[in-house]
């Protein structure tokens, strides 16, 4: 009786623990492949999942820590694997050969974005992660930052000049600044033929004149007249800038002393025109304009006589297939309030809201935003509305995409920009015929791989 007691016994522990194991192993499993990798980050987004296991019990939900460039190598792997994970933070860049692969699930990423609240994305972003092919939403936009041309607002009115937004307005600042109060140079133009600071600058110029690396029939086309036109109106501006060759570094000192009253840069300045950047040397550069940042002005999109653009880079989720339907409410949560406002805080100055109804909290999410107006952080807010890249293009296929890359890794914007102003021995026009033949080259490579 007694062996029968303890065979009982063990069976009903037994039959107890796999009954626990077992509802353990019946949590839905959901994977969160994430490129905000960096410790703290990390730590953000497991609060924000272990709220949500919290409100879900039914739910594992297991960030992951990936690293950008290595994205579409792992997404490889899983898919070979079969092991896919539900979602994936990841650049836009990404999207349009993902949803061409066929492993997004675009009808999940249009329910999410309806489950949030259509209306309360930007209208940019949206446009950014529609696939062409269907007319669908292939990922969630998610968060990003914009690139465009700070300028001395308090010396452009003195001098009564426009914000620099259109062509004929940066030209005019181009010939009307020098000598004004104490500035030496209108701004520093990025001709470095070392750097890619050249191509970022230059790329919005070019789609502001509707100007892309092919046309609608796939066929190269840097060598139009609105490439020739592109290329004359930036080099010209070497009339007014720093002697080169410049590259970002130049252009930040020499607004921040006080030498130059336009800037292209990233929304990444802000903290650097309160404080200083760094020196090379070491220290900081000692800002001789009291209350510089309250000063300076954003003008996000440019206007060209063939177009507007803004650049800069958006960040998306994308859920894909497979993808269990709890994905679609993860993402909700993560944008969703307080966690989306924790997100945004990771990186204030680099994570611009494509939520409207986040946009006035975020402006208080870093003690640097109060020395900057209300417009320039609404500037800034509204860049995703006419942002765009190269690269982002959705209708460019991968070997196009990665054509983009190379004309930016081989920096031959840089080269011809540097040839054009600085060097003479080249002019807009044999420009555009030598980035032609470099560019037919590089995809006749591709396509041959």
């Amino acid at each position: 009786m007694k062996k029968f007691s303890i065979l009982m016994l063990v069976v009903m522990i037994s039959s107890l623990f796999l009954m626990g194991f077992s509802a353990r192993q019946e949590k839905t499993v959901i994977e969160f492949w994430t490129t905000d990798n960096e410790e703290a980050r990390i730590d953000t987004y497991e609060a924000i999942a272990n709220a949500f296991m919290a409100e879900h019990p039914e739910v594992d939900l297991r960030i992951v820590a990936i690293e950008e460039a290595g994205i579409a190598q792992r997404i490889a792997t899983a898919q070979a694997a079969n092991r896919l994970p539900d979602i994936v933070r990841m650049g836009i860049e990404r999207v349009s050969s993902f949803a061409a692969d066929g492993i997004l699930d675009e009808d999940a990423a249009a329910a999410t974005i309806q489950l949030i609240g259509e209306d309360d994305f930007r209208a940019g972003p949206l446009e950014m992660v529609t696939d062409p092919a269907t007319g669908k939403y292939a990922a969630v936009p998610f968060d990003g930052w914009i690139q465009a041309l700070w300028y001395r607002g308090d010396v452009f009115d003195d001098a009564g000049l426009n914000a620099p937004i259109s062509w004929d307005d940066i030209n005019a600042a181009c010939d009307a600044l020098p000598g004004t109060g104490n500035l030496l140079y209108a701004l520093t133009l990025a001709t470095d033929p070392g750097q890619n600071y050249p191509h970022q600058v230059f790329e919005q110029v070019a789609m502001s004149n509707n100007v892309w690396p092919f046309d609608a029939d796939g066929n190269v086309s840097m060598n139009t007249p609105e490439m020739v036109e592109a290329l004359a109106f930036y080099t010209d501006l070497q009339r007014c800038a720093m002697p080169g060759p410049q590259y970002w570094r130049g252009a930040r000192e020499a607004y921040e002393l006080d030498q130059a009253g336009m800037l292209f840069y990233s929304t990444y300045i802000m903290d650097d025109l309160v404080d200083g950047s760094g020196l090379e040397a070491g220290g900081n550069v000692e800002i001789p304009v009291e209350n510089l940042a309250g000063k300076t002005g954003f003008a996000a999109s440019m206007e060209g006589p063939n177009g507007a653009a803004a650049y800069g880079q958006l960040v998306t989720l994308g859920i894909l297939q497979g993808a269990d339907p709890m994905a679609q409410e993860v993402v909700k949560f993560f944008m969703t309030g307080q966690n989306y406002l924790d997100v945004l805080a990771l990186a204030p100055l680099g994570k611009v809201p494509v939520l409207e109804s986040a946009v006035a909290d975020w402006g208080k999410l870093s003690d640097y935003f109060g020395f900057y107006s209300e417009d320039t952080l609404s500037q800034i807010a509204n860049g995703f509305d006419t942002m765009q890249r190269w690269l982002f293009r959705p209708d460019y296929d991968a070997t196009q995409r990665a054509v983009i890359g190379d004309i930016e890794g081989r920096l031959l914007i840089s080269q011809a920009i540097s040839n054009i102003a600085l060097e003479g021995n080249m002019t807009p026009e044999t420009a555009a015929v030598w980035l032609q033949e470099q560019v037919e080259l590089l995809y006749s490579e591709r396509q041959s791989e």
